[in-house]
């Protein structure tokens, strides 16, 4: 089996969006383009509202990943189980199209011997350690995650310290939204360890607006991008043109 490569957008956020694309369909639109998108709703200690809730869940269900509403002192463990188990659902799904394949379509995994079974959830643990990774983060910094923001910086630089084990190779990409002068600012490239990661939230400004699906629309493109930059350095195009 190829190792290919896992792609995620991890969307952070604490409220609705209200400004530009509709982030559902966006999110829709990333899961055609082969990328998984992650939702995290960050709550206040006493806020006891499901303001934005349908929202994040839709986002998630539509961009085929995982949802999550966590208060901010437990962000760091829900960033990392979040990543994790995306990782896995994505492996679990395309080993189950790969069975139907072989097996027939009214086949499940749960069909399979016991022993099969326990293969099968073998190869899922050995692909998700090995497989390369890609997540690319959208932090919301609209006014009311303003107080917030520290702590979603510790829990990045959690996360980049708790997959730093894999063999699989990880890269990650920072982006903001709203940003200081448009909706969406780049705050990192891609990085193999977000180590520097103190050095950019401390600069970051907060905003009234949400513009979640112009962030979104922004991944895709980023996405993209990175994959025609690599497509031509597969082809030895900056090589050539270099020489």
């Amino acid at each position: 089996m190829k190792k290919g490569t896992l792609r995620q957008i991890l969307l952070i956020t604490d409220g609705c969006s209200n400004q530009g694309e509709d982030p559902v369909a966006m999110a829709a639109l990333a899961r055609e383009h082969g990328m998984t998108v992650n939702v995290i709703g960050v709550l206040d200690e006493n806020e006891r509202t499901d303001h934005g809730l349908k929202e994040i869940e839709n986002i998630a269900l539509s961009g085929g990943g995982i949802h999550q509403l966590v208060y901010a002192k437990q962000l760091s463990h829900t960033v990392q189980m979040v990543t994790r188990k995306a990782m896995t659902q994505t492996i679990q799904g395309f080993i189950h199209k790969e069975l139907q394949s072989i097996l027939g379509s009214e086949k499940e995994i749960e069909d399979l011997p016991p022993d099969k079974r326990g293969q099968v959830v073998e190869v899922v643990d050995e692909l998700g350690e090995t497989m390369d990774l890609e997540v690319l983060i959208m932090i919301d910094t609209s006014a009311s995650m303003q107080h917030k923001l520290p702590t979603v910086k510790d829990a990045l630089l959690d996360l980049s310290i708790s997959l730093h084990s894999r063999i699989g190779e990880n890269e990650y990409s920072l982006y903001a939204f709203p940003g200081k002068r448009k909706q969406v600012e780049r705050l990192m490239d891609w990085t193999p360890m977000l180590k520097d990661i103190h050095t950019i939230f401390p600069k970051l400004t907060s905003g009234g607006i949400t513009p979640t699906g112009p962030a979104l629309k922004e991944a895709i493109e980023a996405y993209q991008k990175k994959r025609s930059k690599r497509g031509l350095l597969d082809d030895g195009y900056f090589e050539e043109s270099g020489s």
